[in-house]
């Protein structure tokens, strides 16, 4: 497949060759916003994969990160939960850029941005580095996510029930969906457990009910604390939170990176297929800067 990169102001887009019209993955990037990636097409055309702000969790943008606690300071509800909205801080996304690998088959893009608390102080200085692989039938979506300690002060991140990576599909009561683990564990009996690999794999709008699609998530072994604990809620949104496992510290000027692969495809999940993926990617060193 055949890709090219569109880069606005406030947002890359990624097109695929057959469809010139209609981007299959769409990076936001709006000033002082938290960066998210919405929509992530289905590879085969038929539907969206990610969901922008459900009422259920409107300060959830499809495939996004944020923490709790980061110095007593919340990244995650955005303002809109009242009784966090005090201690709350802001994101502000720096400068972004995009390209396509020479001969088309992937794109990469980058995403630099302030996190600060609510006195407008920078606490974090993040950089999101993506690389999307098209494979025809799936997509393989690399993740290196960078935290920067700023301001010449240490950086503590709390134990908090979730917190990190995390992916918002339209999950629907009605039509339900299925997340399974690496350990085989099946919808919540996953949260709050450690895993190499969760996946999650539903009906969404535009498809047949029994035609599903999903994404699968997997944690290098190189990251802190692998395999991680993860968070899976009761709308069976999925994602790696080593703040489940306790406390952890950044020293001032020092930075952590955290390295992730998504395996998004159609029909319902393969555990096989999930675990050749995930041991294709621990055949990848990590790296220490996005």
């Amino acid at each position: 497949m055949s890709l090219r990169a569109l880069v606005t102001s406030d947002r890359i887009e990624i097109f695929r060759e057959r469809e010139p019209i209609r981007p299959v993955v769409v990076q936001h990037a709006a000033a002082d916003r938290r960066p998210f990636i919405h929509p992530i097409v289905a590879p085969d055309g038929r539907g969206e994969l990610t969901e922008d702000a459900p009422p259920h969790h409107p300060w959830q943008h499809g495939l996004y990160v944020g923490l709790n606690d980061v110095n007593g300071v919340g990244f995650w509800t955005e303002g809109l939960l009242p009784t966090n909205a005090p201690t709350d801080g802001t994101i502000h996304p720096q400068f972004a850029w995009a390209s396509v690998h020479p001969d088309g088959s992937a794109a990469t893009w980058h995403i630099a941005s302030d996190w600060r608390g609510p006195d407008g102080a920078t606490i974090l200085e993040e950089a999101q580095s993506w690389t999307l692989h098209d494979r025809g039938d799936a997509y393989v979506l690399d993740l290196a996510w960078r935290l920067r300690a700023a301001g010449g002060a240490d950086i503590r991140f709390g134990r908090y029930a979730y917190g990190g990576l995390f992916l918002r599909m339209p999950f629907r009561r009605e039509t339900g969906g299925r997340v399974v683990d690496s350990e085989g564990r099946v919808n919540a009996a996953s949260e709050q457990r450690r895993a190499r690999w969760v996946a999650v794999s539903m009906s969404v709008p535009g498809r047949a009910p029994d035609d599903p699609v999903g994404v699968a998530i997997l944690d290098h072994p190189a990251n802190a604390g692998h395999p991680t604990p993860w968070r899976v809620d009761h709308e069976l949104g999925i994602g790696p939170a080593r703040c489940i496992a306790g406390p952890w510290t950044l020293g001032a000027g020092a930075s952590a990176t955290s390295r992730y692969r998504l395996l998004v495809h159609t029909g319902p999940t393969d555990p096989d297929a999930v675990e050749a993926e995930w041991r294709a990617f621990t055949r990848e060193p990590g790296r220490d800067d996005p």
